[in-house]
């Protein structure tokens, strides 16, 4: 029974229910990397309430250049794809930037149409495709990039970027190959680092790897820097958004956001 305490929404005559992580709004898919944390808990963190993310995972042997390759070799990508795409989701990301862009711009269109085959139906983006499109949307021109990757990983991220019409004018690389390590660089290495990096004729800069701290300070960066700053998570969440068409965001996490942040 309802008591006269107990608060009642209008209209309805039920009681307000505490928000339960419904994604009445939009339900993103993840397809993540099985040692892995931070892009999960930085979407949760951006996401207003009727936006959920649900997750499917990979296992990736080390973050080299061979391993990432045989990850993206094995069976158990489409077996990923299939299954977080059984559930009724919106959207599905591919949750690896340097696994999509590491053989370049043809290699991540060929992984999204080869994921778009095992879920059909699904609006499907990667982190690789989200980051251009996220640069669009700040209207990003030459870039400084930020990574955590080894040299012959990082070196790749310039290409891919370069190729697709952003010259990258300064960069920088933590030279860490133990996926377990990235998720530990804190906010305020990150920070320092981006200031570092960060170059005149930058129009934005770029943080890559889905499993690298960063949207928590993205916004003190753009105050501090007066320029956009996009890192992989935050783009790959604000294209699933896009593609979705919804407002889905709270605010405080960067420009890439304007337009698509929900009213409470």
């Amino acid at each position: 029974m309802i008591s006269e305490k107990t608060p009642v929404a209008p209209a309805t005559g039920y009681p307000r229910f505490m928000y339960d992580g419904s994604g009445d709004l939009a339900r993103i898919g993840l397809i993540y990397i099985a040692s892995s944390v931070v892009m999960e808990e930085e979407m949760w963190a951006i996401s207003a309430p009727g936006v959920s993310t649900h997750t499917a995972r990979i296992r990736l042997p080390k973050v080299t250049v061979q391993g990432i390759e045989e990850m993206m070799a094995a069976p158990e990508l489409e077996t990923a794809a299939r299954h977080v795409g059984a559930a009724p989701i919106d959207v599905l990301c591919f949750g690896g930037t340097s696994a999509s862009f590491l053989h370049g711009t043809a290699y991540d269109r060929a992984l999204t149409a080869k994921i778009r085959g095992w879920v059909p139906g699904v609006r499907i983006t990667t982190a690789s495709t989200a980051t251009l499109a996220a640069l669009a949307q700040v209207g990003a021109g030459k870039v400084a990039l930020v990574t955590p990757y080894l040299s012959e990983i990082h070196t790749r991220a310039i290409r891919f970027l370069e190729e697709n019409g952003h010259q990258v004018v300064e960069s920088a690389h933590m030279d860490i190959s133990d996926d377990h390590a990235l998720a530990e660089v804190p906010l305020e290495r990150i920070y320092d680092h981006v200031l570092a990096v960060d170059h005149p004729d930058a129009s934005a800069v770029f943080i890559s790897c889905t499993n690298l701290r960063s949207v928590g300070a993205i916004d003190a960066l753009e105050q501090k820097l007066g320029k956009p700053v996009v890192s992989a998570i935050q783009a790959s969440f604000w294209h699933c958004l896009h593609l979705a068409g919804v407002k889905g965001a709270k605010p405080g996490y960067g420009r890439l956001f304007r337009g698509y942040e929900k009213d409470e």
